[in-house]
């Protein structure tokens, strides 16, 4: 059979803009559905809009380059036809930009008034436009000041907007500036470092509104202020209340997060409010955006092994704990039985996009994102971390493999397997992008959150999410704070013309996911796997043995189902510690992986004989490495030390392919090894099972 023709370049833009037009038809056709359309699906309609536009210009572009050369045969009125194209590139443009006028007109709350003012290039037209926003500009300086002189006779419009606004404070209290800020925008008030401010209202988003001694008034962000009488910590108490404590997504659909109650999360709102002032001095002088903050899933992380994933590895007991819940034997097909799960995917990390840098100040020692699966008020998973890569021509640009093989590390796997039988309504995705940093004046380690999202992985009736890639807007802060931008300097507040704000959109920091459906071998694996785990489709198969070795232990071989003793098995009482060092894992991986290659197709198709021959494996390679006093114990982000441990394993490897075998290098006399415990040997079931507390 001949192999397809590929098509020609201009033939497949025309296409691609065929889709383009289909889509804003879809678009247009859906925004008329309904006369007043909800919040949410306006700001949806709103984002899409956006995207649209970014797709629109991406093939205004490549349709200039093109010339009549890259065509693999002549075309006739090629000119003529590069002429249709564009008219219709710039025909969707207008349409977007009057959908986009017409949403905004209704989307005060989310998106701010819009004025409906088109750009020109035209340097006269700009310069009207200009002279427009300074009249705006002085009418609304008037009308602050109408509102002071009459607030009695607005008391019904003043009572409603203060229901749409709850956690706003009207206020006249002095602060000090701690640092220059020049107006980003209209409407912003400049002020230099030591100037004293009189704030007149507290906004929810972290921008006042604030009046200077000259009496001029404007909107200034909350990070460059502190009280002028130096009473911190009745403001940090203040703000942290109980009642402020939520979660909020702008990234996916709107839907709020519940109040965060369980006591996990309170213990590490504390222990991050105990690090706030660190970090403010670092964003005062500059060394990080206003809107960095503590780690929240790092320190989740350090609270104890409850949100690792070898935790949730293990089998969960049922409430009486006499049988186990997750773990059940298949008579008929003599192994574990497959269970279905309420959310079974693969999710892909594909890039971070205009990540703010932090200031030369502190060196980064790892760019990474941590996830977790969120109900509205609790951790229901582990918490599982890929590291990122970023290039010195684009050092605001995250990146992650797609798919990792042969010697790429497994923490640099952007593809990640989720898990849960969670019935919450809430059920979503946190993301959270960090950098672990070390400060060069102090030496003084940390880890901070550079932004989060939420994806919400059901809509309103329960439906799940299509599997499609989705672009999610960061915001600042922690996730139970409300409207913190990640850097103030890039406002989302953005005014003025409808692809001004576009452009604006654009330069906000961004995580692109795509949540993607399973075909039938991995749900089969993963069907195999505990109900709740996050991990790296490139262990996944690792993962399933060690779950039927622990099935056959348990279920099958075990003398008596009520017998708790303890069993010797090397296998599965080192096994879960891997998850937490990933590079050996990699070396099983790969030890594996060359064991694989040479079994023939018989073999492989065989269970009870691939369970044999990778627990040899895993005698060879891991069992000598995990108690290797060469390797130094494992450390997050510290480069000499993953240097280290890279270069024992591999000199560790070569070693067991030259003598087909780790006997050798067990009994070698420069060998040393840690000295012998119990537990290297024995799985204690009852100690390691995790128990239902539903």
């Amino acid at each position: 059979m001949l192999a397809r023709r590929p098509r020609d370049p201009l033939q497949a833009l025309r296409r691609g803009n065929q889709e383009l037009k289909r889509q804003v038809d879809s678009l247009l056709s859906e925004s008329q559905l309904k006369g007043a359309l909800e919040t949410n699906k306006r700001r949806d309609i709103y984002q899409r809009c956006i995207q649209l536009k970014h797709a629109i210009d991406e093939n205004k572009n490549t349709l200039q380059k093109l010339s009549k050369a890259d065509e693999s045969a002549p075309v006739g009125n090629y000119n003529q036809r590069k002429e249709e194209e564009h008219n219709l590139l710039d025909k969707l443009t207008h349409q977007l930009q009057q959908l986009a006028v017409t949403i905004s007109r209704e989307n005060i709350t989310e998106i701010g008034t819009l004025t409906e003012r088109e750009e020109d290039d035209d340097s006269a037209e700009e310069g009207e436009e200009e002279e427009r926003e300074e009249e705006d500009d002085e009418e609304e300086d008037d009308d602050d000041d109408s509102e002071e002189s009459g607030e009695e006779e607005e008391g019904t419009a003043e009572k409603e907007k203060q229901e749409d606004e709850p956690h706003t404070q009207a206020t006249s209290e002095e602060y000090i500036a701690v640092g220059d800020f020049t107006a980003q925008q209209v409407g912003d008030l400049t002020f230099q470092k030591g100037e004293i401010l009189l704030i007149i209202e507290k906004k929810p988003d972290g921008w006042w509104i604030a009046q200077n001694t000259k009496g001029n008034k404007g909107l200034v962000p909350r990070t460059y202020l502190e009280p002028s009488n130096k009473e911190k910590g009745q403001e940090s108490s203040e703000e942290g209340s109980e009642e402020d404590v939520e979660v909020v997504d702008e990234t996916a659909d709107g839907t709020e997060v519940k109040q965060r109650t369980d006591s996990h999360w309170s213990a590490v709102r504390k222990a991050i409010s105990e690090q706030i002032n660190t970090i403010d001095a670092l964003a005062t002088t500059g060394a990080v955006p206003a809107g960095f903050r503590p780690s929240t899933l790092a320190q989740l992380l350090e609270e104890g092994n409850q949100f690792q994933a070898s935790y949730f590895l293990q089998p969960e007991l049922t409430p009486s704990q006499l049988a186990f819940r997750d773990l059940q034997w298949d008579v008929k097909a003599g192994s574990i039985r497959s269970r279905a799960s309420r959310v079974s995917l693969v999710l892909t990390l594909w890039s971070c996009k205009m990540i703010p840098l932090p200031g030369t100040s502190i060196q980064v020692l790892s760019r990474h994102v941590r996830l977790c699966l969120l109900s509205g008020n609790k951790v229901l998973s582990n918490i599982h971390t890929v590291r990122a890569t970023w290039q010195p021509k684009k050092p605001k640009t995250w990146t992650f493999s797609p798919q990792v093989t042969g010697i790429l590390p497994c923490l640099l796997d952007g593809d990640c397997f989720l898990r849960s039988n969670s019935s919450s309504p809430d059920l979503g995705i946190l993301f959270e992008l960090g950098i672990s940093y070390i400060r060069n004046s102090t030496g003084e380690r940390g880890e901070l959150s550079c932004g989060w999202a939420f994806l919400k992985l059901f809509d309103a009736s329960g439906t799940p999410i299509p599997t499609r890639t989705y672009d999610l807007f960061l915001n600042g802060g922690t996730p139970y704070e409300k409207g913190v931008e990640v850097d103030p300097s890039v406002s989302r507040r953005a005014h003025g013309s409808v692809f001004y704000q576009m452009m604006t959109m654009r330069r906000q920091p961004q995580l692109l996911v795509k949540l993607r459906s399973l075909n039938r071998r991995s749900r089969n694996m993963l069907s195999l796997l505990p109900e709740t785990l996050i991990g790296s489709m490139c262990s996944i198969h690792l993962l399933v043995f060690y779950r039927q070795i622990l099935g056959d232990v348990l279920l099958k071989d075990r003398m008596s189902l009520q017998s708790a003793d303890l069993i010797s098995n090397p296998v599965l009482a080192t096994f879960p510690k891997l998850l937490e060092q990933p590079d050996i894992m990699d070396a099983l991986r790969s030890s594996w992986a060359e064991k694989e290659s040479t079994l023939r197709r018989s073999e492989k198709g065989d269970r009870e004989f691939l369970k044999a021959a990778f627990t040899l494996v895993y005698h060879d390679c891991v069992y000598p490495l995990i108690h290797s006093t060469l390797l130094p114990p494992f450390r997050w982000a510290e480069e000499e030390t993953e240097a280290t441990r890279w270069k024992v394993i591999a000199d560790f490897l070569k070693q067991n392919q030259e003598k087909e075998g780790a006997l050798q290098a067990l009994l070698a006399p420069e060998g040393v090894h840690e000295p012998f415990d119990l537990s290297e040997q024995t799985y204690d079931f009852l100690g390691e099972t995790r128990q239902n507390v539903a």
